[in-house]
């Protein structure tokens, strides 16, 4: 397969092949943790957060304050001002920096805890 092995978490030094990755646009900027143990989801107290849903659309959004969220349901592509598509998918905890302007294209009906930093 060849393909790199990437991570990256909230407060943690993005890395691909042992090496830093500079953040180069804004979908660099939105922080991902696949599947997240529920410890971690515990620790953050994701269960206790507000719940949003919408359903299948597009629509831009603009971040006035940082966002976290877990999506406990749905698909979502979401494409930064200048940055390329990052596909969100239920199980994905995700960090939105305040600032980022995207346009979220829901393409299946979104059910997300939510919490502003």
């Amino acid at each position: 397969m060849g393909g790199k092995s990437c991570s990256v978490g909230f407060g943690l030094v993005s890395s691909c092949a042992g090496k830093s990755v500079g953040k180069t646009d804004m979908s660099e900027a939105i922080e991902i943790i696949h599947d997240p143990d529920e410890a971690e989801l515990a620790r953050r107290g994701v269960r206790d957060w507000p719940i949003w849903e919408k359903e299948v659309s597009r629509f831009p959004w603009t971040y006035d304050s940082t966002e976290v969220c877990y999506l406990l349901e749905g698909e979502v592509e979401v494409t930064p001002e200048g940055g390329e598509p990052v596909r969100i998918r239920a199980g994905d905890l995700v960090r939105f920096p305040a600032g980022l302007s995207c346009t979220w294209d829901i393409r299946q009906p979104v059910r997300k805890h939510y919490a502003f930093e």
